[in-house]
């Protein structure tokens, strides 16, 4: 194990458990992550990302802090107002983790830059807020053989999937296209709250570290539905569809993961 004192003092509460080692520890030191979107899902990701010590993080948001945000985006303080989401962001987990590289992406991921933004990651984690970018992101994880965790929430509901390109079903497997134009109503329309998605980001971040740090058995071919008004949760099983544009030719990849 090489872990510096210091590291042995920061993460020496997750190191005790008996699920994790310090293998596990320099898994996670050497593993890069992508984060999609510096908002409501993307700040409890990227916080739990950084402080249990994923080595490096992008964070891509083009957006700018607004104040309607605050309620639900805890990376970002009233102060932050106009200020670019992933600067904003990777400023907070500088303080948070200054042994974390953090590289912030202010630009819009879309069909033309996706496949570079993810190229090189060890996982993306989608915290997007359009199903337009839900698709991009899972079809550029496709090509480039990344891991991908995808989640939504709305109101009091969420949804969280773990994906692994040529192991198990995508985002498009499970959802082959998206609802149509207004089925499903928007943040702004719908509401959500802060304190549900900060639950539905934290599941997502602890799926992206069980992927990187080879540690519990991720959500993959599962989907979780969760009810924040009861606390009902749903599991949601799924597998890769033939002919899928996104994933059906990526071949079995499993041993490349064993």
């Amino acid at each position: 194990m090489t872990l510096t004192d210091a590291e042995l003092e920061r993460y020496s509460r997750q190191l005790v458990l008996p699920e994790w080692s310090g293998a596990a520890q320099e898994r996670l030191r050497d593993a890069s992550a992508i984060v999609v979107g510096a908002g409501a899902l993307g700040s409890p990701v990227a916080t739990y990302l950084a402080a249990a010590g994923v080595g490096r993080l992008g964070i891509v948001d083009e957006d700018a802090v607004e104040l309607s945000n605050l309620h639900r985006q805890p990376l970002h303080f009233t102060p932050d107002i106009g200020v670019n989401k992933a600067a904003s962001a990777a400023a907070k987990l500088a303080f948070l983790n200054p042994e974390v590289q953090v590289e912030p992406y202010p630009a819009r991921l879309d069909e033309r830059n996706a496949e570079a933004i993810v190229m090189g990651a060890d996982v993306v984690v989608d915290c997007s807020d359009s199903f337009e970018t839900r698709y991009v992101v899972n079809d550029a994880a496709c090509a480039e053989r990344v891991d991908l965790v995808e989640a939504g929430v709305l109101g009091f509901s969420g949804l969280v999937l773990a994906i692994r390109p040529g192991e198990s079903a995508c985002y498009r497997c499970s959802f082959p296209s998206p609802p149509l134009a207004g089925a499903v109503p928007s943040c702004r329309e719908a509401g959500v709250l802060g304190a549900m998605a900060g639950i539905v980001g934290a599941i997502q971040a602890l799926e992206a570290i069980k992927l990187l740090a080879g540690v519990g058995a991720p959500l993959l071919d599962r989907i979780l539905q969760l009810d924040g008004h009861d606390m009902g949760q749903t599991i949601v099983v799924t597998s890769r569809r033939d002919g899928c544009e996104a994933c059906a030719r990526v071949p079995v990849a499993a041993e490349a993961y064993h």
